[in-house]
């Protein structure tokens, strides 16, 4: 199995990408395909000594900058380091592909150069949440696609629930809702009463309508919504966890009593970051690829690196796109297959 990563991808690459790379095929012996300049890669490579290690450079001499439009990288940079990465595997000579460069040029790389699954119209992506009861609650899409029509919610249900299963291993049988606005069946936007239904006809254990508190409460494995409200979900919680982390710190600095405090829950205050911590989860996958796609984010660090090519290594070990072939067949009637 290899890998291809985006090596000039991210905030920190390359070094931050190499180092990732290096420290996931120690680890797991696994392929790693580093995409990017050449000479640029190899002198970060030699710093640590990898000649027994599964590392190979592909040369790419171009990079899509993070402010560059989508339409750039499947059109006029096709000897960038995404796309020559999201070719690799087209091409069936790397089995994933991992990126931490522009989300946007990512997703197109990934929908238009790798491909949609055999019987995915159109492939989503999924974030895990950390929950309360301490297993994470899946939602998908969270900004692969902006306008959706019903029947992708329900691709995107069946997509949800094969990587709760397969993946994240944290339900047998997951519980899948749909976002909303109330509880009730009846509720919410068109899409969203179209929607529900639809889930109601499937094999899947789809208890209803969530609303937004329930993404943190862990009464649901899966959510669905579609891609414009799933990543203004998203891109919020990200910035409420950082303002409440810094407004932590501000009250701390205020005294030497909530110091002193402070300094006992550190322990605490550890593990709880640890849960929320994206380099913990790697990256999110864009569901519905012929291979493996794994997003990370923009700034990831060597760790989150070594993570996003763990997650893409656990989705092709389990042979997640048959797994999720057959559940297309198993749960969803002849009705709403595409």
């Amino acid at each position: 199995m290899y890998i291809a990563l985006d090596a000039m991808g991210g905030d920190k690459a390359p070094q931050s990408n190499v180092e990732g790379a290096v420290l996931f095929a120690k680890e797991f012996r696994v392929g790693v395909y580093l995409v990017g300049d050449r000479d640029i890669l190899q002198k970060e490579l030699d710093r640590y000594g990898v000649k027994d290690l599964p590392i190979e450079i592909i040369h790419a001499e171009d990079v899509i900058e993070m402010d560059e439009p989508p339409s750039v990288a499947v059109r006029r940079k096709r000897r960038s380091s995404m796309y020559v990465a999201g070719k690799l595997v087209r091409e069936g000579k790397a089995q994933a592909f991992v990126s931490a460069g522009n989300t946007g040029a990512a997703m197109a790389i990934s929908k238009f150069v790798v491909g949609a699954a055999e019987g995915i119209e159109r492939p989503g992506i999924a974030v895990a949440f950390p929950t309360k009861k301490g297993k994470p609650t899946v939602l998908i899409d969270v900004g692969a696609n902006v306008d959706c029509r019903p029947m992708h919610l329900v691709y995107f249900a069946v997509m949800g629930h094969t990587y709760v299963k397969e993946i994240l291993r944290s339900s047998q049988n997951p519980k899948v809702g749909i976002l909303s606005i109330g509880e009730e069946e009846g509720k919410g936007n068109d899409l969203v009463k179209d929607t529900y239904p639809l889930l109601k006809m499937t094999g899947l254990n789809f208890v209803g309508n969530a609303e937004g508190r329930d993404i943190f409460t862990g009464d649901f494995d899966v959510i669905v919504c579609d891609g414009f409200v799933g990543n203004i979900v998203l891109k919020t919680s990200e910035s409420l966890g950082s303002i409440i982390v810094d407004m932590i710190k501000q009250e701390v600095r205020k005294s030497i009593i909530s110091k002193i405090g402070a300094a006992l829950m550190l322990p605490a205050l550890k593990r709880f970051k640890k849960k929320a911590d994206y380099a913990e989860y790697g990256g999110a996958p864009l569901l519905g690829t012929t291979g493996t796609c794994i997003i990370t984010h923009g700034s990831a660090d060597a760790k989150a690196i070594k993570n996003a090519l763990k997650v893409a290594s656990q989705f092709e070990e389990t042979h997640f796109n048959d797994k999720l072939k057959e559940n297309l067949e198993n749960l969803l009637p002849k009705e709403l297959r595409v």
